[in-house]
């Protein structure tokens, strides 16, 4: 078991050491850790399961997953200063992502929401 879960660790690290590795040796301005995780996607999509080795370390990290923002708060605690000049851009940061991921969400939704029903009619 504990094996297992090293092994799984191992394996999320190791995707998201290379996409740290490509995001600097091609110069992508996205963070490594995300392009990991896009690569870690990519190869569960295209073996169309999870690997055995990956659900004790994901079940894991996901059961303590709220100890993972403790950071980010320590974070807006010690700029609370600069945050408060900032307060205008930040929260038209906030409130234009939030409307662009809503309308992202639904089209998504929407456009899978077409491609499953066609594929539906198609079998019956």
């Amino acid at each position: 078991m504990v094996s297992n879960f090293l092994n799984g660790m191992t394996l999320l690290l190791v995707y998201q050491l290379v996409g740290e590795v490509s995001t600097r040796v091609l110069h992508l301005p996205v963070p490594g850790p995300v392009l990991g995780m896009m690569l870690l996607f990519i190869t569960l999509l295209l073996r169309k399961r999870v690997e055995p080795v990956v659900e004790p370390a994901a079940s894991a990290l996901l059961s303590h997953l709220s100890l993972l923002f403790v950071p980010a708060g320590v974070g807006v605690m010690v700029h609370a200063g600069r945050m408060g000049e900032a307060w205008l851009p930040i929260i038209a940061a906030l409130v234009v992502g939030t409307l662009i991921t809503l309308a992202v969400t639904a089209l998504v939704m929407q456009a899978m929401q077409r491609l499953l029903g066609k594929g539906a009619a198609r079998e019956s």
